[in-house]
C-alpha cells in the first residue's frame, strides 16, 4: 500500500513526506537562521551620505531608527514565533505526557526540528502543512536579503566511527557562518576544536577538507 506525499502528493512507500521533501524541509531548517541573521543585517537606517540617516516613510514626525519597510514584512522574532509554535506541535504529538518545551531561539528550534525529521516524515500527519510554513519563512526572508541560496561549502568526509570502528564518510558541508555541523547520515556533531581538528586532519589524502574556524 503506497501513500501519498503531504507536501508534493507524490506517491511513494509510506508516510506523510518523500525523501525529497525530508531532505528539502532539513536543508530550510538549516538555513532558516543564516537567512534571518541576514534580515536583522537589513534592520539598519539606509543613509544617503555620512551620518544622514533616511526616512524609510514619508510621514511626518519622528524617524525610526530601523528600516520599518523591512521591519513591517518580516523579522526574525516572527519567524522564531513560528518555528517555535511547530516544535511545541510535533513535541505534543510524539511525547504527550511531556509538558511543553522552554523558550528557545530560532536556531536551537530549527536544529531540534532537524533531529526529528525523521519521525516527522513518517509520523507527523501536519509534516505537509509544515513544510509549506518554513518555505514561506524562507521565502519571504528571501524577499529581504535576495538570491542567491547561501552555497554551502564542503567541508570533506564524516570521520566519526561506528561501534565496529567503521568511518561514516558521508559529505560534511555547511553554510556561511555556520560553526555546528551535524552529519546527515550518523548524526555526529561537530562544534568543538576537537571536532574540527578531527575531521580536518583526519581526511583522506586526496580530500577536500579544510578547517572551519573562520566562520
Amino acid at each position: 500500500m503506497s501513500a501519498s506525499c503531504e507536501a508534493c502528493q507524490r506517491d511513494f512507500p509510506a508516510g506523510y513526506l518523500c525523501g525529497r521533501c525530508a531532505t528539502a524541509l532539513a536543508e530550510r531548517l538549516e538555513e532558516l537562521p543564516v537567512l534571518y541573521a541576514e534580515v536583522t543585517e537589513c534592520l539598519v537606517p539606509r543613509r544617503s551620505g555620512f551620518g544622514e540617516i533616511v526616512s524609510t516613510r514619508g510621514a511626518a514626525g519622528p524617524r525610526s531608527p530601523l528600516d520599518e519597510d523591512v521591519l513591517d514584512r518580516v523579522n526574525t522574532v516572527t519567524a522564531a514565533e513560528v518555528v517555535h509554535l511547530w516544535r511545541v506541535d510535533v513535541q505534543r504529538e510524539r511525547w504527550p505526557q511531556h509538558g511543553p518545551p522552554p523558550a528557545a531561539d530560532l536556531n536551537a528550534d530549527c536544529r531540534w526540528l532537524g533531529m526529528e525529521l525523521e519521525w516527522i516524515a513518517d509520523r507527523y500527519p501536519a509534516a505537509g502543512d509544515l513544510v509549506r510554513e518554513v518555505r514561506e519563512l524562507e521565502a519571504a526572508a528571501r524577499s529581504i536579503v535576495g538570491d542567491p541560496v547561501p552555497q554551502r561549502q564542503r567541508l570533506g568526509t564524516c570521520v566519526a566511527r561506528d561501534e565496529d570502528g567503521a568511518i561514516c564518510g558521508a559529505v560534511i558541508s555547511r553554510l556561511p557562518g555556520q560553526t555546528r555541523v551535524r552529519c546527515r547520515w550518523c548524526a555526529y556533531t561537530y562544534e568543538s576544536e576537537r571536532d574540527w581538528a578531527l575531521l580536518y586532519f583526519g581526511q583522506p589524502e586526496d580530500g577536500e577538507g579544510g578547517p572551519p574556524r573562520a566562520a
